[in-house]
């Protein structure tokens, strides 16, 4: 956003100090300095507003994004610039549709060709501030729309308010010229909404010929629900329809609520050199707001109604992104729970294939029979002289010793196993979301396929844990070891041996039948083992070691799945969001309760011609 303070080379107006109170200091508001605790409350309130950008594409969330960023320039630009400045010129917005001479209005007004008028359109592509002289500090200073560059002449640069002074409008009250509300810029439409908001008082201009047209009347119900001072100009009104459109549009506003709002009628006529109106026409209304203007009371009575009645609308705005707030988190608790269902569907099955002894055919069982029919098992539990012995093969034949071969085949079976979990996990993911109305506008960036490194992760993976097994017997069966004569170099068969009982659904090695089904060999090391460690003793090593590798395993399977996760915004999804922006809600309007703001009925205003 343009930086308010930025004055250009040409044409900015340089800041100035902003002028001391109003001259009779009346604001009709309680004495004393401004509602801290509000301006408080509201600073917390924006700050959690910002902090929720409703990045999911829930149903609610284009609505509640366009009202997030309503209600941050509402804060910003009126609300607390209003609260530290309760005394400032009342600020009236002047606004209306294509065409309805809302800049030949108020250069009428001010009596100079302040702000372009013509039939290009749109024609007011700058908003133009007139001000009286003694108050255009205030308005330099840009507190009030702080993120509108001060300008002092027209520019088509976006971000610009420019400001000028005018000694024929009173003091105490300023003009501003916006954009069209049904602008064929969307840029302008947007603008002209940000400056109505930051009114004091709305004044609409509209034409005989277009009053009931429905963007308008859209305007003014908003208004009417923020409980705005609202006038109206019943502009171009051809000669003997101005009794019959007038009393139709004074119909309309009853029916709407706003029968206290004054309508000016203003004449269809021509327009002198300068393509001002007669000053007969504009009379009534210039003549209005020279009054209010003028009289402490009713600027404050204006200033506060609109104050308050923009501050009461805010809290069924942040009831509503509270509720948008509640549908992005829980559309990420679903796609959250979706990602957690394919990891666990992953590592079920991992843990089903472990056990169920799917990992003890083919290679690993040939290898476990070689290594049980070799001797290797027996030769594990004697002397160091077994060792020796198996180095010496080993130099001789050239072929690994059969325990090598038999943890290799484990490695190369398991490692299979997890890499297949792994894409498998990644392609239920994706199915999930593709099925889900949130997830599916997020899968041109989700996962395809496992990341790049699993290959290198799940071996090294496989290779801790048969490092941890391993530290786990050394640990956990010294004791048993230490009882057992010869068996002081037991610790890598009886690790093998719980491998494999991990990978083994009844027992913690092959049983006979098992045995006898692949080709039969030898259960002589099984024998061996029970009567060293006892069945159960293996039982229990497997058991910690299967849980350590369904432990690794969901840590790996976790971590394919978590470029899932980082598509989940981090802001705004939290369960979090909803209860804070309800409760820093509820702190503003206890707030504007003991601010003293309210008062019974409309705010006083002059008297005007249309009166009856």
């Amino acid at each position: 956003m343009p930086d308010p303070t930025t004055t250009a080379p040409d044409d900015s107006v340089p800041a100035q100090t902003p002028p001391p109170a109003s001259r009779d200091g009346a604001t009709g508001l309680p004495p004393g300095s401004p509602p801290d605790a509000l301006i408080a409350a509201l600073d917390g309130l924006r700050s959690v507003i910002a902090s929720v950008d409703f990045a999911l594409t829930t149903p609610s969330a284009a609505p509640a994004r366009d009202l997030s960023g309503h209600l941050v320039h509402q804060v910003d630009d009126y609300l607390l610039p209003r609260l530290r400045r309760l005394d400032a010129p009342v600020l009236v917005v002047v606004g209306g549709s294509t065409g309805a001479g809302k800049s030949t209005l108020v250069n009428s007004l001010v009596q100079a060709p302040v702000t372009a008028s013509g039939v290009l359109r749109p024609t007011t592509r700058c908003p133009v501030l007139v001000c009286h002289p003694d108050d255009a500090a205030w308005f330099r200073t840009g507190d009030l729309l702080p993120d509108l560059t001060r300008v002092n002449a027209p520019t088509a640069e976006p971000g610009a308010v420019q400001l000028v002074p005018a000694p024929a409008l009173p003091a105490g009250l300023a003009l501003l010229d916006a954009p069209d509300i049904d602008s064929v810029a969307d840029d302008n439409r947007a603008l002209a909404g940000q400056l109505l908001a930051a009114a004091d008082l709305w004044l609409f201009v509209t034409t005989a010929a277009r009053y009931a047209d429905a963007v308008p009347w859209t305007l003014l119900s908003t208004a009417r629900r923020r409980g705005a001072v609202i006038a109206l100009v019943l502009d171009r009104t051809p000669a003997g329809a101005q009794a019959e459109v007038a009393g139709h549009l004074r119909e309309m506003l009853v029916a709407n609520g706003l029968e206290s709002a004054p309508l000016f009628v203003v004449p269809e006529t021509g327009m002198d050199g300068q393509g001002l109106l007669p000053e007969t026409d504009t009379a009534p209304l210039r003549q209005w707001l020279a009054q209010l203007a003028e009289d402490a009371d009713m600027r404050a009575g204006v200033v506060r109604q609109t104050l308050d009645g923009a501050l009461a609308a805010l809290g069924p705005d942040v009831d509503l992104l509270a509720a948008a707030a509640a549908d992005q988190h829980a559309a990420a608790t679903t796609l959250t729970e979706k990602v957690n269902v394919a990891r666990q569907a992953a590592r079920e099955g991992v843990a089903h294939a472990v056990k169920d002894g799917a990992l003890l055919r083919g290679e690993v069982l040939a290898r476990w029979q070689d290594f049980v029919g070799s001797g290797d098992l027996v030769r594990n539990l004697e002397a160091q002289v077994g060792r020796a012995r198996d180095r010496v093969v080993a130099a001789l034949t050239g072929r690994p010793a059969p325990g090598r071969q038999l943890r290799g085949a484990m490695e190369s079976g398991l490692s299979a196993l997890l890499r297949g979990a792994a894409a498998d996990a990644v392609e239920q993911a994706r199915q999930a979301w593709r099925h889900d109305p949130v997830g599916v506008a997020l899968l041109d960036a989700a996962p395809t396929a496992p990341t790049a490194d699993l290959h290198a992760r799940v071996e090294r993976l496989v290779r801790d844990w048969q490092r941890a097994v391993l530290e786990l017997v050394r640990s956990e069966g010294a004791d048993k070891r230490a009882r057992a004569r010869g068996a002081a170099y037991a610790v890598n068969a009886t690790s093998l041996a719980v491998m494999i009982a991990v990978f083994a659904s009844t027992a913690f090695v092959p049983t006979g039948a098992e045995v006898a089904a692949a080709g039969g060999v030898t259960i002589a090391g099984q024998k061996v083992l029970e009567a060293i460690f006892g069945d159960q003793a293996i039982r229990a090593l497997a058991e910690k070691a299967r849980l350590d590798l369904d432990l690794r395993t969901n840590a790996l399977l976790r971590a394919e799945l978590d470029p899932f996760a980082e598509l989940l915004p981090e802001r705004g999804v939290a369960a979090a969001r909803s209860a804070q922006l309800r409760t820093a809600g509820t702190a503003v309007a206890a707030a504007r309760a003991n601010a003293g703001l309210s008062a019974d009925g409309a705010a006083p205003l002059p008297a005007w011609e249309g009166d009856e």
